[in-house]
């Protein structure tokens, strides 16, 4: 039993408040330290690391100081909201914000960065309300996967707890970090253990067909238009399937009724789940009306800052807001159900998937310029707040106390909009400093040229012939799975060597499963978590250490 229970039992009616001045302070620095974060490596390295986990062992070292004012951070759930706020910032400001305002400053337009900065703080802020809305209902259940949000809970309960469980986590982390010093994708090998075997199959096969295409095919399917393709077929059709549930099942089994329990303090992430969510389909469908109208009241918002109507006639400018709000509810589906399924999810892809969509409706280079922004700026918020409440709803008990798991949430859409506010601050003080010295997200440059190029008519016969196939494999494989949406997002990411790596994990998986049956489930997952965990220190100090010994 740990020592930091009964405290955590006398919380469980309730949960700890994000305004709480010890928190409050905990979370704006580690929100700022994470947003500086972000940006730094973003432009220097091009990729973000997952601050996530920094964040949990950072409080969890504050708790240990033997000061009382410190002592309230023993508390999982105070951990959990520090996490959140860190985990939140940092994506926010990298993948959010500075990649979509460089977007206009690469092109040439930079009148369009200001414009945009308010466009995409409003995209990722209506991206984190409709997972808050939608979160642990039939489209985005808590029960699957996340495998970055089980990293993190384990995380927590590793330094809680300790004892036979944070061993096991504790080998895990050892070889995440071997695994990825010697330049291995570790994380990949931890999703498989964790995810659903026919999903990982399907993002596995993605990932070797495009990586062997060369040699197997006589092209390299990177250079086509063919994964693309593959992801407008099955993202239109998972769009499809996400609407065909809210208004299928509205009719949902009631959500489970409060009780009282243990299970509300920091319970083990093997605590048997409940077939019952906090929320019911009805929940979906609000969620969903309601991000919709705020996508087309923030596309109208940014058409107007960004001068669209001069440049364009009234019904192409109502199409062009009408779309926008379109594409980001499916970029965010897109992306969602690939971090719920996979722990990966082709941010860039998907924006550019509908950046070629707007040019196939002829609209103008400033119009796409604020289009793909605006996509860009929101789903890496989704996938991310996904991880985070997945972490929190294994600590408050997996949804078993509905009331606390509620109320806990709540405190996590605070802590969540308290990191996307830093992020706003950060970014718009100190944008100038990395693009005055020609530092931009690479993928901006990408983005750019794609614009620039435009699309000629073998790409567009090309896009429509295999976005067929991308939505007959999503319908096949149904809601549940998402085959079509991994399938093309393992094409997407092209990489050979995570696509062995998930192949090992899954067959190493099996064999273990088949000698030791179904009980070696539960410390597998545990390793697995430590797995990700590793991988995701490695991956942040790695990051730093380069980035500022340049």
């Amino acid at each position: 039993m740990s020592l930091t229970e009964p405290a955590q039992q006398h919380e469980r009616e309730r949960h700890p408040s994000v305004f709480e001045p010890t928190v409050l302070a905990a979370v704006l620095f580690t929100s700022i330290a994470g947003a500086l974060i972000g940006l730094q490596i973003i432009t220097s390295l091009g990729v973000t690391p997952n601050t996530s986990i920094m964040g949990v062992l950072a409080s969890i070292v504050v708790s240990r100081i033997p000061l009382s004012v410190f002592r309230r951070f023993r508390s999982t759930h105070r951990q959990n909201l520090v996490q959140t706020s860190i985990s939140s910032a940092t994506f926010a400001a990298a993948n959010s914000l500075l990649l979509p305002i460089g977007i206009p400053v690469v092109i040439g337009e930079p009148g369009l960065m200001w414009p945009m900065l308010i466009g995409a703080s409003l995209a990722m802020v209506i991206d984190l309300l409709m997972l808050y809305w939608m979160f642990d209902t039939r489209v985005f259940p808590a029960e699957n996967a996340w495998p970055s949000g089980v990293a993190a809970a384990e995380t927590i309960i590793a330094g809680d707890r300790g004892g036979k469980r944070a061993k096991n986590f504790g080998y895990g982390i050892a070889l995440g970090v071997a695994g990825s010093w010697f330049g291995l994708p570790m994380a990949p090998m931890g999703v498989a253990f964790i995810a659903k075997s026919l999903t990982m199959l399907a993002f596995a096969v993605g990932l070797l067909a495009a990586g062997y295409s060369q040699s197997l095919f006589g092209f390299a399917l990177g250079g086509s238009n063919i994964p693309n393709g593959m992801m407008i077929g099955a993202g239109l059709v998972a769009l499809a399937q996400a609407i065909m549930i809210v208004f299928r099942h509205r009719k949902a089994p009631q959500p489970v009724t409060d009780r009282p329990g243990d299970e509300a303090s920091a319970p083990p992430t093997d605590a048997p789940p409940t077939t019952l969510m906090t929320r019911t389909d009805k929940d979906a469908l609000r969620g969903l009306r309601r991000g919709t109208v705020l996508y087309i009241s923030a596309g109208l918002t940014l058409a107007v800052l960004g001068g669209l109507y001069s440049s364009m006639a009234p019904l192409q400018l109502v199409l062009w807001v009408l779309f926008a709000a379109v594409a980001c509810i499916c970029a965010e589906l897109i992306v969602g159900l690939s971090a719920m399924h996979a722990g990966w999810f082709p941010a860039f892809a998907t924006a550019l998937i509908f950046l070629i969509l707007g040019m196939l409706m002829h609209f103008p280079v400033v119009a796409l310029v604020l289009l793909v922004g605006f996509v860009a700026a929101g789903s890496p918020a989704f996938a991310d707040g996904g991880y985070d409440f997945k972490t929190g709803w294994l600590l408050r008990g997996q949804g078993t106390d509905r009331s606390f798991e509620l109320e806990g949430r709540r405190q996590q859409l605070y802590a969540g909009l308290v990191g996307l506010a830093v992020a706003v601050v950060v970014v718009a003080l100190t944008h100038s400093l990395y693009f005055d010295a020609g530092l931009f997200p690479p993928v901006d440059k990408a983005y750019s040229a794609a614009i620039r190029a435009g699309l000629d008519t073998s790409s567009v016969a090309q896009l429509a012939l295999w976005a067929l196939p991308g939505a007959l494999i999503q319908l096949a494989g149904g809601p549940s799975r998402q085959l079509g949406v991994l399938l093309a997002t393992g094409l997407l990411v092209a990489n050979p060597q995570v696509g062995w790596i998930v192949a090992a994990g899954m067959v190493i998986r099996w064999l273990v499963l088949r000698v030791k049956g179904p009980e070696a489930s539960t410390p597998m997952t545990i390793f697995a978590a430590g797995i990700i965990a590793g991988s995701a220190m490695y991956s942040f100090s790695n990051a730093a250490v380069k980035t500022w010994s340049r």
